[in-house]
């Protein structure tokens, strides 16, 4: 008997969760009648430019919205759009050693992003994201800078897809 009830209240839950339509065991909450998304070129306006960063950053969002939601993408007018640009690529040193020499430096990338739902104009906003790295000084930065930016752009994409379509 208490297998039985336990069946049924699973069953219940289960068909509560698929019915209110923005709910997704993928951890997205996109509305029913959002079918489509634009993720436009992520433009360098830092002073410092990583020739790369622009195209891995505009890749790697497209692809987690392929990945993780049923949008379709479009190259223009989207249900969804987003849009940004890099506005800082900067090198500090995070640790100071008592020598008053950096022990450690941080690679700071800042990008402001401008989303936009053409459905729910409720959800739309403009935010700054910022992520970093840090790495041994004795290391240069052409040394580490592939590897870092690829762990940096991996946590913007994910904050960024989280504030967008998690709402996280």
């Amino acid at each position: 008997m208490n297998k039985l009830s336990s069946v049924i209240v699973a069953a219940i839950a289960s068909a509560v969760l698929s019915g209110c339509g923005i709910y997704s065991f993928s951890g997205t909450s996109i509305q029913p009648d959002v079918h489509s998304i634009t993720v436009n070129p992520i433009e360098n306006r830092a002073m410092k430019v990583n020739p790369s960063l622009s195209n891995t950053l505009t890749n790697e969002l497209q692809d987690q919205y392929r990945r993780l939601t049923k949008l379709e993408m479009t190259s223009e007018d989207g249900d969804l759009e987003v849009s940004g640009y890099i506005t800082s690529y900067s090198v500090t040193p995070t640790a100071v050693t008592s020598t008053d020499v950096a022990a450690q430096n941080r690679l700071t990338i800042t990008v402001k992003i401008e989303f936009k739902n053409n459905k729910h104009e409720e959800d739309n906003f403009e935010k700054d994201f910022v992520a970093f790295a840090d790495y041994d000084s004795t290391q240069s930065l052409d040394s580490v800078e592939s590897a870092l930016c690829d762990q940096i752009v991996k946590t913007l994409v994910e904050d960024i897809f989280n504030a967008t379509v998690a709402n996280w």
